[in-house]
């Protein structure tokens, strides 16, 4: 049985950074688990959660999610979770080593792109990415238009 990609359709799409491909160039993808609570499980099976502004961050040898909102769970008690708190990501101790080294080179930073359940676990799809200038942005969307140009043509013939 042939191995299925984390890109493909049939994987549980919670949260998709759109912005991300948009300011960023990813150079390179990582799948990592979540250490969530029990409310915020809830929450993210409940597609409330938003990855705009968030990172990752290296501390003390471990990697953490930052400013990811996960909405509160509705039907929560006072044991309910702060929306923006820090969460560990799970990873590989030899991934993390190998992402430590690619994060010291200078303008490299480590963004959540989408986060999905596979398996019955939630998983986040990091990129380990470059910040674009405007005018690489620009060259972006040059490019984008081009190729639609291209496809309306060839759609015709």
């Amino acid at each position: 049985m042939a191995k299925k990609s984390h890109h493909e359709k049939d994987d549980n799409l919670i949260a998709q950074n759109k912005k991300a491909r948009h300011d960023y160039s990813v150079l390179e993808t990582y799948e990592a688990g979540i250490a969530l609570t029990g409310t915020e499980i809830k929450s993210v099976r409940a597609r409330r959660v938003n990855l705009k502004d968030g990172f990752a961050q290296l501390h003390n040898g471990e990697l953490w999610l930052m400013n990811v909102h996960i909405s509160q769970y509705d039907n929560g008690t006072f044991f309910n979770h702060d929306p923006l708190r820090n969460r560990k990501l799970l990873l590989h101790k030899k991934e993390i080593k190998k992402i430590a080294g690619e994060l010291s080179t200078k303008g490299i930073t480590l963004i959540p792109l989408k986060m999905y359940i596979k398996h019955g676990y939630a998983k986040v799809l990091l990129g380990l990415a470059k910040g674009k200038h405007e005018y690489d942005k620009r060259e972006s969307i040059k490019k984008r238009e081009q190729e639609r140009q291209i496809e309306r043509v060839l759609k015709h013939y």
